[in-house]
């Protein structure tokens, strides 16, 4: 979105290139913005009013949880018995108890809008991880990490079989 001060700038230095002799569509691309759009902005209150969606009216769906139904989920899952359980195993044991409050994708939502969705259940805090302490290589060839002798084909139960390079007995460098 554009603000309605950037609007006013853009427009301004447009019309300013178009009386020096430009063309609109190369005084457009030039900042970035197409010829269309700047004529959906002279078109009726466009420059003088700015974006209005911001301001649009936006009406709650019929089917979205009321603050009762919200409040309920947070007490329920604030519950000693959920308290450190996540949401896709709360809505089954109230099912199992003939209990329906709202969906797990609901309790989601809600539990993320107050700030309670994290490490629920048996979620560890992440970790920093630190670098190596062991197997450090200093030179090539002292660590090895994995054997490379079977490598998975694109078929499922293939393998590409590779030999270790061997050096002939009687060569030079030995």
């Amino acid at each position: 979105m554009t603000c309605l001060e950037d609007r006013q700038i853009l427009l301004h230095d447009i019309g300013q290139a178009r009386s020096d002799g430009a063309r609109l569509a190369p005084a457009c691309a030039l900042v970035g913005l197409d010829p269309r759009t700047l004529q959906h902005w002279q078109i009726g209150e466009g420059i003088s009013r700015g974006d209005r969606r911001v301001e649009a009216h936006r009406p709650v769906p019929s089917h979205a949880l009321s603050e009762a139904e919200r409040a309920r989920i947070i007490a329920v899952v604030n519950e000693p018995r959920f308290a450190e359980t996540p949401p896709a195993r709360i809505v089954p044991a109230l099912a199992d108890e003939g209990i329906y409050i709202a969906s797990e994708s609901s309790f989601h939502r809600v539990l993320r809008a107050h700030g309670q969705m994290h490490r629920r259940g048996r979620a560890q805090p992440p970790r920093t991880s630190r670098p190596p302490t062991t197997h450090i290589a200093t030179g090539p060839g002292e660590v090895w990490c994995w054997d490379v002798t079977f490598l998975p084909a694109q078929v499922q139960g293939r393998w590409y079989y590779t030999e270790p390079i061997r050096e002939p007995e009687n060569s030079p460098g030995r």
